[in-house]
């Protein structure tokens, strides 16, 4: 049992009893891509007692390059969302970049994710907390794991107390990301901590000029997770990754998710009866 739980929306406490897990391609594709994601992983989750959370960006603001797929428009993308929302009774989570955001985005989605690279801007994380939505941080890949307590005190400040944190690595430069499982206990005693299972095996800029991925590796890192001890995670999926407009080396085939979630349900259960 985590030592923090929050409300990530109704239904759904994230540090409670049930395992939680936020999945969906990277980017809004098209409405198809989504429908299908979201409708066969509800389905997966359902059978395995996950709680699911939707997951998919409305715009790739941090991509390598300029010239790299960023979105199919804002207003396409909240229309898909809320077409999610009404045909499967699914909750959201998306990314949000700048503050202008924050009102547009809280009218439709459930959760409100702040990139790791935004994880200290102080204007986001405070009109965020003020939406009354949750609020998933991402740890920056340069930010030590017991200093993201001040990004979590920034949402606590505007009297919003569901905030989680997730794990995603940290960068040393050279194309790739390391993981320190020690992280994930010092993070716990501020917040509810998710595992990103996608971005913990990607390869930054390591495709010249997109982000590449080892894909093959994160089995390994997501049982080490679950064996530690999180409250849930972060995973993007697509019916065909090698084809995915962002993220595709890391991404899970959407065939292997239900595998590959029953497998990490194994070892976070185990982790609870041992811990």
């Amino acid at each position: 049992m985590a030592e923090k739980t929050a409300a990530l929306t109704s239904g759904i406490r994230i540090g409670a009893e049930n395992l939680v897990l936020l999945s969906g391609p990277c980017a809004v594709e098209d409405y198809e891509i989504c429908y299908e994601v979201a409708s066969s992983l509800k389905q997966t989750c359902e059978k395995l007692d996950i709680k699911y959370i939707f997951k998919a960006s409305f715009d790739k603001a941090n991509r390598t390059s300029a010239g790299s797929f960023r979105s199919i428009g804002v207003n396409e993308s909240l229309d898909i969302f809320r077409r999610l929302k009404e045909e499967l009774n699914l909750p959201i989570v998306t990314d949000i970049h700048e503050s202008y955001q924050v009102p547009l985005v809280a009218e439709v989605v459930d959760v409100l994710q702040i990139p790791a690279f935004l994880c200290r801007q102080t204007d986001l994380l405070v009109a965020a907390g003020n939406s009354g939505k949750a609020v998933n941080i991402k740890r920056g890949q340069f930010m030590a794991p017991e200093d993201m307590q001040y990004a979590v005190a920034k949402i606590h400040g505007t009297g919003n107390q569901n905030a989680c944190l997730t794990e995603r690595g940290v960068s040393f430069g050279y194309h790739n990301l390391v993981v320190d499982m020690r992280a994930l206990p010092t993070m716990r005693r501020f917040a509810p901590v998710i595992f990103d299972v996608t971005h913990s095996v990607q390869q930054p800029g390591g495709a010249g000029g997109s982000s590449g991925g080892q894909r093959e590796f994160a089995p390994y890192l997501a049982r080490a997770a679950a064996a530690v001890g999180v409250d849930g995670f972060f995973i993007e999926t697509h019916p065909e990754p090698d084809k995915a407009r962002s993220d595709g080396p890391n991404m899970i085939p959407l065939a292997e998710m239900e595998g590959f979630l029953r497998m990490i349900k194994e070892f976070w259960e185990l982790q609870r009866k041992t811990s």
